[in-house]
């Protein structure tokens, strides 16, 4: 009897070990571990943005109530904070610093007590619309023509050669790339210029840069 038993208890030894180690092991279909999953990034960040304007601007007819009102050439620079609203719209408040050339024969509505050069400040909102969007090799959209459209409060100075405030619109066509780098895009735009009450038409020719959070 004990020849029977003995090797009973040593087959026993060995197979309640591994019995017990295979109730342990999670089944692979249930509790496995899993790979994390991969993480994904847009192509293209669109959201709230910041975006910097610059480049020359012309007045053709600067305002004045007397005298000449010659062709005046200068430099803008603009900074906006906006986001945007889905692929194609983007919503937002700017404000922008222009500088004008103008020679001694201009006097503005000093009655002659200034003449010469002078400045504008313009705080404002414009919208963009994106509305032909282009595909590269990888089917994104990263290539835009857009229109884009503003009104600002203009303030004057010196104020002697123009105390009064006035009401700028402007609008103009552009192109707009998003670079690789994800959250930059950068664009060039024209954009015709009008001083509502005074009558005075510019442009401008402005390269810019953005960058969306």
């Amino acid at each position: 009897m004990q020849k029977v038993l003995a090797p009973l208890a040593l087959c026993a030894a060995f197979l309640l070990p591994a019995m017990a180690g295979a109730q342990d092991t999670p089944s692979a279909g249930s509790n496995a571990m899993k790979d994390r999953p991969a993480v994904t990034f847009n192509e293209v960040e669109r959201g709230v943005y910041f975006g910097v304007y610059g480049g020359p601007s012309w007045i053709t007819n600067p305002p004045a109530d007397s005298g000449p009102r010659p062709f005046s050439s200068g430099q803008m620079a603009q900074v906006e904070l906006g986001v945007d609203l889905g692929e194609r719209l983007s919503l937002g408040v700017f404000f922008m610093g222009s500088a004008n050339r103008a020679g001694a024969e201009y006097v503005g509505y000093s009655q002659g007590a200034a003449s010469g050069d002078f400045t504008m400040l313009v705080p404002g909102a414009v919208l963009r619309a994106r509305l032909v969007g282009f595909a590269d090799s990888q089917e994104v959209k990263r290539t835009w023509i857009y229109a884009r459209a503003g009104v600002g409060y203009a303030m004057f100075s010196p104020k002697k050669l123009l105390p009064d405030s006035d009401i700028l619109v402007f609008a103009g066509p552009g192109v707009e790339y998003y670079t690789r780098l994800r959250h930059f895009s950068v664009g060039l735009e024209v954009v015709g210029n009008y001083l509502a009450s005074k009558g005075a038409f510019g442009f401008a020719v402005a390269p810019n840069i953005r960058y969306a959070f």
